[in-house]
Formats: C-alpha cells, sequence, structure tokens
C-alpha cells in the first residue's frame, strides 16, 4: 500500500483501566505474555503495506518508547520506512483539554511532510487484525469522504460501554457515531478505525481545533455525518477493546482458547513485537500446566491453571496459580495459591501467602510490590 500513510492514536479521555494505567499507556500493557497491545495495530499496517507511522504518545511515555524502539521489529521497510514516535504536552489546565485534535495540531508540520494522500488512522487500544489495503481499496472504489471500521456484537449492554457506536442506514452509510450507553444488546462498536485523504483529515482538525478546545476526531466525525459521505465497514474475527480492568483481564483470558485464539493469530498476517534473547521455559519434576498460555525464559515448579504467564516469571514449588495474568519477571513464591489475580510486572507473592479474588471482580497485585 502505498498511497496511504498510519497514525496510531493514543487512548482518549474515556478510557480508563485502573492500576496498570498509572505506569503506562495502553498500548504498552502486557498482553497474551509475549506481545504488547500497540503491537497489534502496527502490525496491522506493517502487513498492510503501509511503512510510514505515526505513533502519538500522550502520558508516561518510557514503557511504549522502549518497546517500540526504532520500529525495526515490525518490518518496516528500512530504506523508505519509519515509525515516528510523536508526543504531545502534558502541561494542559486538564486532561479534557489533551484530545488527539490537540496532539494533530502540535504535530500539524510532521503531517504536512508525509507525501501521501491517504491516511488509516487505528486506536492503540483496541486488539484486532485488518487488511488496511482492503480496507483503503474499499474507500477508493466507493467514493466516500471517510470510511469508518465496526464490529457488530450482542453484548454491548455489559460490555464496550465506553466505546462509541455507529448508526448506520441500510445504505452503509453513517449517520451518527454515538457512546454505548448500554441501552441495547445489539450494537456497531466503532473501532476507532478510519480512512480518508489527508486533505480532508487536516480540514477536519483546523475545522475542530477552531470549533472547541475539547473536541475530538470522533466529535468532528460525528458532525460530519450529515455533511460528508461516511461509510462503514464491517470487521469480521477476533475484537477486543482494553477500556477498563475487566476488559484488559477478559481480552487476555478469552485467548487462552486455541480456537478463539485462532481467530485472532493466523499464519499469514504475523503479529510482530519487540523480542529477547531468554532461554526456553524450564518446567521442573512436579510442576503441572493446564490450558494455559507460557512465555520464554521462565521457572516453573508449581501449578498453573487457565492463566497466561509473561516472559522471565518464576513460579516457586508448591504454588497455584489460576484463572490468573501475570506480567514478565513476576515471582509467585513457595506454597502460594494465586487466583482471580492480575499480577503486574516485577511483583513478588512470598511464601505461603492466600491471594484470592472474586472470579467476577479480579484483583491486580502493583508492579513492584511485595506480599
Amino acid at each position: 500500500m502505498s498511497k496511504a500513510f498510519g497514525i496510531v492514536n493514543f487512548a482518549g479521555n474515556h478510557i480508563h483501566v485502573e492500576g496498570l494505567q498509572e505506569y503506562r499507556p495502553v498500548g504498552a500493557f502486557s498482553f497474551l505474555g509475549r506481545y504488547r497491545v500497540i503491537d497489534f495495530p502496527i502490525s496491522n499496517m506493517s502487513n498492510s503495506g503501509i511503512d510510514t507511522i505515526q505513533v502519538y504518545i500522550r502520558r508516561k511515555p518510557r514503557s511504549l518508547t522502549e518497546h517500540l524502539g526504532t520500529g525495526r521489529h515490525y518490518n518496516i521497510n528500512s530504506k523508505r520506512g519509519r515509525l515516528h514516535i510523536l508526543y504531545t504536552e502534558s502541561n494542559m489546565v486538564s486532561d479534557i483539554y489533551n484530545t488527539d485534535i490537540a496532539a494533530y495540531i502540535e504535530n500539524l508540520d510532521v503531517i504536512n511532510r508525509v507525501s501521501y494522500p491517504y491516511v488509516v488512522i487505528a486506536p492503540s487500544y483496541m486488539v484486532y487484525t485488518a487488511d488496511y489495503s482492503s480496507l483503503l481499496k474499499t474507500h477508493i472504489e466507493s467514493g466516500a469522504d471517510i470510511t469508518l471500521m465496526y464490529h457488530s456484537v450482542d453484548t454491548a449492554k455489559e460490555e464496550f460501554l465506553s466505546c462509541y457506536t455507529l448508526d448506520i442506514n441500510r445504505q452503509k452509510g453513517v449517520d451518527a457515531i454515538q457512546p454505548n450507553r448500554g441501552n441495547a444488546k445489539n450494537k456497531n462498536i466503532f473501532m476507532d478505525t478510519y480512512v480518508m485523504s489527508k486533505e480532508l483529515f487536516l480540514d477536519l482538525v483546523n475545522k475542530a481545533h477552531k470549533m472547541s478546545a475539547m473536541y475530538s476526531l470522533v466529535d468532528i466525525v460525528d458532525e460530519a455525518c450529515h455533511e460528508l459521505d461516511v461509510r462503514a465497514v464491517p470487521h469480521r474475527g477476533y475484537f477486543a477493546s482494553i477500556t477498563d480492568f475487566q476488559s484488559y483481564y477478559n481480552a487476555n483470558m478469552s485467548l487462552i482458547d486455541r480456537k478463539t485464539a485462532d481467530t485472532l493469530f493466523v499464519d499469514d498476517w504475523p503479529i510482530y513485537t519487540r523480542t529477547n534473547d531468554s532461554c526456553p521455559t524450564q518446567y521442573f519434576d512436579g510442576s503441572s500446566i493446564k490450558s494455559s498460555v507460557v512465555s520464554n525464559g521462565c521457572i516453573i515448579e508449581g501449578t498453573i491453571e487457565n492463566s497466561v504467564i509473561g516472559r522471565g516469571c518464576v513460579i516457586k514449588e508448591g504454588a497455584v496459580i489460576k484463572n490468573c495474568v501475570i506480567s514478565s519477571d513476576a515471582v509467585i513464591g513457595k506454597g502460594v495459591h494465586a487466583e482471580n489475580l492480575v499480577v503486574d510486572k516485577h511483583a513478588r507473592l512470598v511464601r505461603g501467602k492466600r491471594v484470592i479474588a472474586s472470579p467476577d471482580k479480579p484483583g491486580y497485585i502493583k508492579r513492584g510490590d511485595a506480599l
């Protein structure tokens, strides 16, 4: 795809993941042991032939910047391609002013220097695979001004409550973009994914900036639905939106099931991530692993059931882990029983502890904490 550049947008003010987000942006969250959430939109762009990608970061950039590096691990063309990390000011009066429109205004000179006629915009907090080259082709052939991607769900009363929905007419035109108020189970969840011309994108950014300091891109596109030809394209396959703590936990746990994972991970659509040179995981006598995802570099002496284990974790003898998401370099001590938890990086659960949360409300162990 030589006609478009990519933008990976940061999570807006409507996204809050308690605990985890205090240390890093949502895009930097560990996902399924070895990935970060942002690996999915960038891999989608790379696999679609987009080799000029702008990643916007709003706050706490260290973790995400270290992971992205030069972007070479995303298979971006090394001669003409580039992964460009762009920061926004954090000293605004209030977060309500710290919108994606404000970020684009601060970096207009960088956007203007891009020569591609189209832009594909994707969120950093959603997990899915999609061929953006096919999406761009559909957009161009339709003659639409803007094309939006959506995913139809039947769980909108309980899930996706921080997401937007699309009101779609019979001609697949978008009449409105509205918050999901949880008043119906069947909704078309907007995937915060846009395709439009670079010229129109800049026009909308400047218009939104003049209209209100609180406007975001979704606000100005919603207003444009009655003036422009805005079309909707459905998405098929796995889809998760990391908008709160429960959705993060559920997304990880859902992919333990092989059939579900096969709808996200396919042979001809690799998900790239930053790798390390750690050794394979060592499983000692007496260890037991059932229905779990275990990353490399771990030392396993205990029992793991229906859990996700990140890189470099140590599970001591007699430890029992059930229904947990364990981030990298965590230590679960001898005789510890951990159940229904998210354990952040470098945390340690010491000898003999029982830490059990409700299945309906998983618990959280802070990064670097010792219990």
